[in-house]
Parts: structure tokens; sequence; C-alpha cells
């Protein structure tokens, strides 16, 4: 037992509070104390995964009660994984907000219940909590994206309210259902009891069903994905590398977590009904994602709905269901936060430079904002596959496990995938390379100038507040970097993965 997985919770909660507090003595003294809580953060999830992948599976229950009455926190190799991704995440994106915003303690103290809810989800052992992080995570997403100071945030937190309660609602009545049906919570004794009582019963299947439904929800599964490219697009830019990189990710994580440690391969096997639900939900989001996607003009909301596309692929994984391809899914799972966050990121940076944020106003973005340009053309690669990148190894693994498992047509889907990321990319990438720049679009550090100056105010002062900082520059520079980076060691990686997913499969 190890009382460091309970700090992993506890920190990012103490750190909200602290934020709120001292915001009632003076304001916009958020971020130092935002920034020490993650440090604290990371150095906590850091040492848990290291113990995780050298010692094995970490075990914590509350109040020292024994399971499975007590709530049980635990820490294997895939949780861990989520944990390092989360405060690296999260602190990466304070370094881009110091300057971008927003910048109110209000917004630092959701900012860390939002982290605190993620790692909730990631470390629990127990099905209802895993509920109740999941209610402090999406509340935590919603106000954070309705911080900006537009209309369109207001209506995208709204919208991301009304089908997030929804996808909670189920996925709380599909604990119900297996509460009744078992009697228990806590994950390990739901998957020796719901085993005892068979995979056939009424009840066992109604809440795999209700349950994963309620979380494709939550991880933006075609057609269920209608909430995600509204608060990816309306949030500020911070918001939206923050929940586009997490968010989603973790209840990707969840599913995963739920469907072979609830529930388990031997449900799958038994019941063809809830396998095809995940073989469906991947390949329409595979290539519906990617459909609309190409189809969009403004460079937020494409990356949207390629995240749409790229989670079917962790979904498929899911649906296969052997140990490569559970991999690939945790692979792409961290490669997939620190691209598609990198991106959203990089858009706000060209946007602040220059003003541009649709597919359009990036024509000749090479000579406007040379490393805006850099970044996005490497993260873009790395999205559609490219080796040595993170993204082409995500997808291998997920390839060869389908191969491996003979699901051709999920194969061939994956296949497909990487030349329906290549049409949205390529576009984007020829416009910023190959082409000459389209008429000055006003960067946003002209606009905050000008209108200081109409307010009466300091337009000097203010646009340099406006423009890009080094550590905007800083963030999304790694983050290219990462996913490079990243690549190269995913083979040690799969090997300190293998007793974690074996061990899900048992």
């Amino acid at each position: 037992m190890s009382d460091l997985v309970a700090l992993a919770v506890a920190v990012p909660i103490f750190g909200s509070l602290v934020a709120f507090l001292v915001g009632v003595a003076r304001s916009e003294s958020g971020w130092p104390v935002a920034v020490a809580a993650t440090l604290a953060h990371l150095a906590v999830a850091v040492t848990l995964a290291e113990r995780a992948f050298t010692g094995g599976r970490i075990e914590y229950v509350v109040g020292g009660f024994e399971v499975p009455y007590g709530i049980e926190l635990v820490v294997d190799g895939l949780s861990a994984t989520m944990l390092v991704l989360i405060a690296a995440v999260s602190l990466g994106v304070l370094a881009y907000a110091r300057r971008a915003g927003p910048r109110s303690n209000p917004f630092y103290a959701v900012y860390l219940l939002l982290v605190t809810g993620l790692t909730g989800m990631s470390v629990t052992g127990d099905l209802f909590n895993m509920y109740v992080f999941l209610e402090i995570t999406g509340l935590a997403a919603y106000a954070l994206v309705a911080s900006g100071d537009r209309g369109e945030s207001a209506v995208a937190a709204l919208k991301y309210l009304l089908v997030g309660t929804v996808g909670a609602s189920l996925f709380l009545l599909g604990v119900g259902y297996a509460y009744i049906d078992t009697g228990t919570l806590n994950m390990g004794d739901l998957a020796a009891k719901l085993a005892a009582n068979g995979y056939d019963a009424t009840l066992t299947q109604a809440a795999f069903a209700l349950v994963v439904v309620g979380l494709f929800i939550k991880v933006a599964v075609f057609p269920l994905h209608t909430w995600q490219p509204d608060a990816y697009a309306g949030a500020p830019d911070s918001v939206s590398g923050l929940i586009s990189a997490l968010v989603s990710t973790v209840a990707a994580y969840a599913l995963l977590r739920v469907v072979y440690t609830v529930f388990g391969a031997g449900f799958l096997d038994a019941n063809e009904l809830a396998h095809g639900i995940l073989v469906a939900g991947a390949t329409v989001s595979i290539v519906v994602g990617s459909l609309l996607a190409v189809s969009q003009s403004r460079v937020k909301r494409m990356l949207a709905y390629s995240s749409v596309s790229q989670f079917g692929l962790v979904v498929a994984a899911i649906a296969i269901g052997n140990v490569t391809a559970l991999t690939g899914a945790a692979v792409h799972l961290v490669g997939h936060a620190v691209m598609k966050g990198g991106l959203f990121l990089t858009a706000g940076l060209v946007a602040t430079e220059t003003g541009a944020r649709s597919v359009d106003e990036f024509e000749g973005l090479v000579q406007r904002s040379p490393v805006g340009a850099g970044v996005f053309g490497v993260l873009a690669v790395a999205m559609v596959g490219v080796p040595p990148t993170v993204g082409f190894a995500g997808k291998w693994y997920v390839a060869v496990g389908a191969a491996e498992a003979g699901s051709w047509g999920l194969l061939a889907v994956i296949v497909a995938s990487t030349l329906l990321t290549l049409a949205y990319f390529a576009r984007l990438v020829e416009r910023m390379f190959f082409r000459e720049p389209a008429a000055d679009l006003e960067p946003a550090v002209e606009r905050v100038g000008a209108s200081a100056l109409a307010d009466g105010g300091d337009g000097d002062e203010d646009a340099e507040e406006a423009g890009a900082s080094p550590g905007m520059y800083a963030t999304v520079v790694a983050a290219a970097v990462l996913a490079v980076a990243l690549g190269f060691v995913v083979f040690q990686y799969a090997d300190l993965m293998q007793p974690t997913i074996e061990g899900l499969l048992s």
C-alpha cells in the first residue's frame, strides 16, 4: 500500500483551494500556485510510474477498509501512463496560458479541479467513484470552455453541459444495474461476480450497454460527438489545448479499463452484439470523422473532427482486444494527447501572431509565422502517421493487432484512416509552405493595441502583453519534439506495458 496514490489526487485538490483563496487577497496570483501544485503532481506521478513499472501494481484503500468495502485506488502500468501524461500536459499548458490566458484565480482553481477529476478517473478501482470523478472532470471542463470572453464560448459550454450530462447519466445508470446484479462496486470484485452470474444475464448486458454508450459520449464517438467541435472551437486557445489533449483521452482510458477490468474479454467473446457496438463505433468514427474534418473551413473545428476519427482508432483497438492492439491503444492515447494538444496550441499561437484562424488564411504561413508553420507541419505529419513519429507507432501496433486477430475489415479501416488523415492535413501543409501569403491579416497583438487606444489605454503595453511569449513558443516546440522523440522509445514502453496488458486480458 502506498499513500502516494492518495497524494496524487490530493495535491491538485489542495492547489485548487489555495489558488481560489489567495485570489481574495491578490487577484491574478493563481498562476504560480497552479505551477507549484502541478510540479508537485508531476513529481508524485513520475514516482508512482517508476514504482509501478518496476515493482508492479500499487494499491491503496481509503480509510484502511478492506476491499471490496473500501474505496480502492490502483496504479498499474496503464494508469501510471495516464498520471504522467495528465501532469506533464497540464504543466505544459500552464506555461502557454501564462500569456495566452485566461489569467484569473478562479480559472486556475477550476483548471486544477479538472486535473483532480482526470487523476481520480485514472487511479480509481471503484466504478461509482469513477462516475464521481467523471462528473468532477465534466463540470470543470464546462466551466473552462465558458471562460472565453465571446458568446461562442458560453453557447459551446452549454451544449457541452447538456450532452455531457446525458453521457454521465447513462454511465451512472449502468453502474446501478451492475450493482443490482452483483451487490458490489469494486472493479475487481465486480469482474468476479459478473463472471459467476453469467455473461448472458440481462442486467449485465444492460449495464455494459449503458456504461459504454455513456463513455462513447465522453470520448466523442460518432454520432455522439456533437458537443466536441463546438467545445474545442469555442474555448480559449489554452483551454482547447488542455481538453483536447486530456479529457477525451482519459475517457477513452476509462472505456478500456471498464471493458477489460470489469466485464472482461470473456464478456465480449460471449456477446457478439457487445463486440459489434465497439466495432461499429470505431469504424463510423474513423471514416465519418475524417470526412467531416476535410469539409471544415476553420482550423480548430477541423482539428476537433480529427479527434473524432483518431479516438475511433482507440475504440478499434479495444474491440480487437489482444496484447498488441491494446498496447497500440495506450501508445495512441499518449501520442494523440501530445500531437493534438500541440496542434490546438499552435493554432492559437498562429492566430496570436497573424490573426489566421481559417484554412484559407494559412496560405504562406511559413513567411509570417515560421515557428508556428514549422511546428504545425511536424505535428500534422505525426498525426498522419509518418515514421518515426509516435503517430506511426500507435497506428502500427493497432494495425498489427488487427492482423493477428484476423479482423481484416478493421485492418482495412485502420489503413484507410491514414489516407483520410492525410486528406485534411495535406491541404493545410500545402497552403502553409507552397503558397504565397494571402491578404495581410490583423494579428492579435495589433487588435488588442488598437482596442486599448480606442478605450484611452496604453496600446503599446497591452499589445506587448497580448503577443506570443517564450512560454507559448517553448510549449509548442516541446510538443513537436516529443511527437518525434516518443516514437523512438515505443518498443521499450511496450515491453514495460506487457504485464499490465496481459493482466487486463487474463
